[in-house]
């Protein structure tokens, strides 16, 4: 190769270089995970008497932890700012919505962390949910605002692994992606509480969190040297300017059947894990009989699995294809999980292997659903399709806690225990859903050839 060749390049045919920068986005969207679920594991803290476990207890309701849980997705949901988010992205770029978004997820965590940190008098009133402490409100406002950060820090940093490998390594690299992600996740079910027990109380690990996501901000600002670069690069070696973003372009994806079937696999296979891991330390702790410190360590082998099945399945996916047919089966195992939950068998042995089969599925749908979105949508819409199935997926993260706090409510007994079968018996049917929305997904991509049944590699 000549030296002109050589200049002529994109940065992002440098294998060190795109792995460098999916490396720099991935620490942080692996800081946000790990404050996402930081408060999943505090359940049992957050809902104990006032006063109660050495004085750390916060007298939370079941149906305050669950308003809480799903306040993540609510300004997403009913204020659409998710969706705005990803016109920003199409529209601005991936540096300007980056550092937004990480700069929202650092306000939200702070906001969070002062309410679970203080008393407060009194109530609120909230419209359609019903009323809770002024603590627990002042607690979601802040998840909320961090939820918003959070999501659209996502589908930027899914659109900055789509135009660093594409025609590479992509299901791959979004598999390590989601990998690292879950590192954080695991890192909070199974560290969060042993933590704040440790530092004398739940807004301990919060502080941590927040902590983590201004290392967050910093991390991402690294990032953006290395985009501009690539961006410089990319102009250099360009035979014909890429075409912009459009409004008038967003019909064309409104009209894309495969997009929705993807959209609300992506709804109802997260319903089925995200809202049970937020409730899955106190099943453990109910049905299972696990010691409370302990508890956290066995929804906490779910995303362990992912670490190394997501890359693994990916690799599949780039060398071999078959994208839906993976999702087939990953949905399918995702039932059967929660199928198995909801039966009154309640060996903990048995809640190990069935949290392990869940990461297996949780490796396998993530793997090749995110890569398939750009073999449908072209580039310059995929910060929008991307936020829209970030959108639909939120609804459920913000309704779905709050439902299912509501029935956990009224499945306790008398000596405060909880009966969970009509708890997983929801989740199995989410479970259902998505099975029939994969085959339909199959069926189109025959019909359209969107090549979701194709290698991504190109040879």
């Amino acid at each position: 190769m000549s030296t002109t060749e050589k200049i002529q390049m994109k940065l992002s045919d440098s294998k060190s270089a795109r792995w460098t920068a999916l490396f720099i986005v991935s620490v942080t969207m692996m800081f946000g995970y790990f404050f996402t679920d930081v408060m999943s594991p505090l359940e049992p803290l957050l809902t104990a008497a006032k006063g109660a476990e050495n004085g750390l207890g916060l007298g939370w309701s079941s149906d305050e932890y669950g308003f809480f849980s799903g306040a993540y997705g609510y300004f997403n949901v009913f204020l659409l700012l998710l969706f705005f988010g990803g016109l920003i992205l199409d529209k601005f770029g991936i540096r300007f919505t980056g550092v937004l978004s990480t700069v929202l997820m650092f306000g939200g965590a702070l906001v969070k962390w002062y309410a679970v940190g203080h008393e407060f008098g009194g109530s609120v009133v909230v419209p359609f949910f019903g009323t809770y402490s002024t603590q627990v409100v002042i607690a979601a406002l802040g998840f909320a605002i961090y939820g918003v950060g959070c999501e659209i820090c996502g589908i930027t940093v899914s659109k900055v692994i789509v135009k660093w490998f594409t025609g590479h390594e992509l299901a791959l690299a979004m598999g390590v992606q989601v990998a690292t992600a879950r590192l954080g996740t695991a890192a909070a079910l199974g560290f969060s509480l042993p933590f704040a027990k440790a530092m004398g109380g739940v807004s301990a690990s919060i502080a941590l969190g927040a902590v983590l996501l201004c290392a967050g901000v910093l991390v991402y600002l690294v990032y953006c040297v290395m985009d501009k670069k690539e961006d410089a690069s990319a102009a250099a070696v360009a035979t014909e300017p890429e075409e912009g973003f459009k409004f008038s372009d967003l019909g064309g994806l409104f009209k894309t059947t495969g997009f929705w079937y993807v959209a609300f696999l992506c709804l109802m296979f997260y319903a089925g894990v995200f809202p049970f891991l937020k409730f899955a330390t106190k099943l453990m702790i109910f049905k299972y009989g696990v010691d409370a410190n302990l508890a956290g360590l066995i929804p906490a082998m779910l995303p362990f699995g992912t670490i190394f099945l997501t890359p693994f399945f990916g690799s599949i996916y780039d060398k071999y294809g078959k994208g839906a047919t993976l999702m087939i089966i990953g949905s399918c195992l995702l039932t059967l999980v929660h199928g198995v939950f909801a039966l009154p068998l309640n060996s903990w042995v048995l809640a190990i292997v069935m949290m392990l089969i869940l990461g297996v599925a949780f490796g396998l749908v993530p793997s090749a659903m995110w890569p398939s979105v750009p073999k449908i949508i072209p580039m310059k819409l995929l910060g929008t399709a991307y936020a829209l199935i970030f959108y639909i997926q939120n609804i459920g993260l913000a309704l779905i806690p709050v439902w299912i706090g509501k029935v956990n409510q009224a499945n306790t007994g008398a000596d405060g225990v909880i009966d969970y079968t009509e708890t997983m018996t929801i989740f199995a049917a989410f479970g259902v859903i998505a099975i029939v929305i994969s085959f339909l997904l199959l069926l189109e991509d025959k019909r359209k050839g969107y090549g979701l049944q194709q290698p991504n590699v190109k040879k």
